[in-house]
């Protein structure tokens, strides 16, 4: 029986290597994103203007079966504090990438994952804390760190005995941040082949997962730990 998983947001930079790493590991991969992601077994193409219940039933009437796997590594990010003129339509953005994709996401497990299934969200390790200079993303972020606690506890909707996590990166190494900041220590960055493959391992038990967690993502001088909090 070949494993299956979904990526939310599998054409970006950090999905794009999630998907490229199981698909050589032999698993059937679910891209879903704007953007069809060619390496993908499956790809569900969203459409920008859906509002959140019309991107909810366009994904999970798309998927069938059930999967093993759905990892949600949609969002973006914005700066701007409570003075920015650009406060509001920065806020909203991030809200609809981080927040609404990871309410598909969870939907979508209470759905289609397998029972003891790997269900992972993505948050943000500076959102654990104030972010004065990125309010409308910190927001996002911490909004899906409440989300896993949420997912992780008795009766949420998603199988009893699934494992729900989120990975909190302080900086991956991808193109765009290295063109947006080309003079940063990249040794502090965490590459995205590393992580999907800490996914990968958690997806087959490798490395066990304690559902309802936040896994802190570290890099210093080219290592990185992951610490559950």
């Amino acid at each position: 029986m070949v494993s299956s998983i979904v990526v939310y947001g599998g054409s970006g930079a950090l999905g794009r290597a999630i998907v490229s790493a199981f698909i050589q590991k032999q698993w059937a991969v679910t891209s879903i994103d704007f953007f069809a992601n060619q390496e993908a077994t499956t790809n569900i193409l969203l459409e920008k203007n859906d509002s959140l219940a019309e991107q909810g039933k366009r994904v999970t009437g798309a998927v069938s079966g059930q999967v093993d796997a759905i990892v949600c590594v949609a969002g973006g990010w914005a700066g701007g504090n409570a003075a920015s003129d650009e406060l509001f339509e920065t806020s909203e953005l991030m809200w609809k990438q981080s927040v609404h994709s990871s309410l598909v996401a969870a939907h979508l497990a209470s759905k289609s994952l397998k029972s003891g299934g790997l269900l992972t969200l993505t948050g943000a390790f500076p959102a654990q804390k104030g972010t004065p200079f990125m309010i409308g993303y910190g927001m996002a972020k911490a909004a899906v760190h409440q989300l896993v606690a949420s997912l992780a506890g008795p009766d949420s909707g998603i199988p009893a005995d699934a494992r729900v996590n989120a990975i909190l990166p302080v900086t991956l190494d991808t193109p765009m941040n290295r063109s947006g900041m080309p003079n940063a220590d990249f040794s502090s960055w965490t590459p995205c082949s590393e992580v999907a493959e800490t996914i990968h391992a958690w997806a087959t038990n490798a490395i066990p997962v304690t559902s309802g967690k936040l896994v802190e993502i570290v890099t210093k001088d080219s290592k990185t730990t992951y610490t559950e909090k």
